[in-house]
């Protein structure tokens, strides 16, 4: 039997309970991965009982829906604040190489078992491209690059994967080349970032 409209909304409210528990999930997929974010490991480091995962959140998917969709929207107003940064570029470099990056990957690994996070990745992966897209787009014009020759998309691809390639690496112990390729971004965000405020 499901539940009403009204009880639906009031496990949804933004409680105290609701709120630790996300963090505490996103927590654990930071640190041990996804597949240890079972509701009782949840629960102890949230500090509620077990039954209340359960309560706000009937299946883990929408635990892990919750926590991405509260991840995305606090980078999305993180992505539209660089656009009006002396730096927009560099600071696009910065959250792309942020800890929410991490969390991205995890979603990312997760998504491969279910289609329901798939399809959450996809909607919001797309609005931050699109304002990726922008801001390389206004900066590549900004200095007379032909964007057929380098179309805006495609380096907005490049620049987000590189960044999100060596958060994942680090994570790994791995750092070859990390220095060189840091060191030849900044070289090219400093030739190509847009001429004052975006």
């Amino acid at each position: 039997m499901s539940s009403s409209p009204a009880t639906r909304r009031s496990r949804e409210g933004d409680s105290d309970a609701r709120r630790a528990l996300i963090r505490a999930t996103a927590q654990i997929m930071l640190e041990e991965g996804y597949a240890a974010a079972t509701s009782r490991r949840v629960a102890a480091l949230a500090g509620v009982k077990p039954a209340l995962v359960h309560y706000y959140f009937p299946s883990m998917d929408e635990l892990y829906l919750a926590v991405l969709r509260a991840g995305a929207e606090i980078n999305l107003d993180r992505q539209r604040q660089t656009l009006g940064q002396d730096t927009p570029l560099h600071a696009l470099w910065e959250l792309n190489s942020a800890t929410g990056a991490q969390l991205w990957m995890e979603f990312m690994a997760l998504a491969n078992h279910r289609k329901a996070i798939a399809g959450e990745i996809a909607a919001y992966a797309q609005r931050f491209r699109d304002l990726e897209e922008a801001t390389l787009s206004a900066a590549l014009r900004a200095h007379g690059v032909d964007t057929e020759a380098f179309p805006p998309v495609v380096m907005s691809m490049i620049v987000a994967s590189l960044a999100r390639i060596m958060v994942l690496e680090q994570g790994l112990g791995i750092s070859r080349g990390h220095r060189e390729a840091k060191a030849f971004i900044d070289r090219h965000l400093d030739r190509f970032e847009l001429p004052g405020p975006a």
